[in-house]
């Protein structure tokens, strides 16, 4: 059996511990000791800035999405219906005809107002292109769709048939 070391408290801890303790009315007999002097500020030294500071530490978020790749965080049922197209979408945007810039604008705003309303399944039409890799809409939707803004109400993203690439069905988060 292996026995945990016991770690001691931190000056901050102790800090901490010696804010509340002056707050409560000790028992005769039990007054904490005089809390220890502070330490002697320490002296700046001036140095040379570094070439390249550290990166702060990047704060959590949710891993891409890509076009009918099942999610994290999302149950097999759910995924199967959303792949298979038996959740229906509430609301449809059709892209039909625009510019790549008016496209993406025009999916910001639809699944900003979606989320905002409250919906959990909507329709993004591309159309499926004329080239063998697909249009310039349906290339760049999972690009778009990976932007942070709109990454973080994205659950998932699947084409509802495999026989119809240029529409694709995305389930969003649930408001909180």
């Amino acid at each position: 059996m292996t026995r945990r070391r016991l770690r001691g408290l931190t000056e901050a801890d102790r800090a901490l511990w010696r804010a509340y303790a002056a707050e409560v009315a000790p028992l005769p007999g039990r007054e904490l000791p005089p809390a220890p002097p502070a330490p002697p500020a320490p002296v700046a030294i001036a140095t040379a800035p570094l070439a390249s500071a550290p990166a702060p530490a990047p704060r959590w978020s949710p891993p891409d999405i890509a076009v009918n790749t099942p999610p994290s965080g999302l149950d097999d049922r759910r995924w199967r219906d959303l792949r298979r197209g038996r959740i229906r979408p509430e609301r449809s945007i059709d892209l039909h005809g625009r510019r790549a810039q008016e496209a993406h604008g025009a999916v910001r705003a639809f699944l900003a107002d979606a989320f905002a309303d409250g919906l959990r399944c909507v329709a993004v039409i591309t159309g499926r292109g004329s080239s063998e890799e697909g249009g310039v809409l349906r290339r760049e939707l999972p690009h778009w769709l990976n932007a942070p803004d709109l990454r973080r109400i994205l659950l998932g993203a699947a084409h509802p048939h495999s026989a119809n690439t240029g529409a694709v069905h995305l389930l969003l988060r649930r408001r909180r």
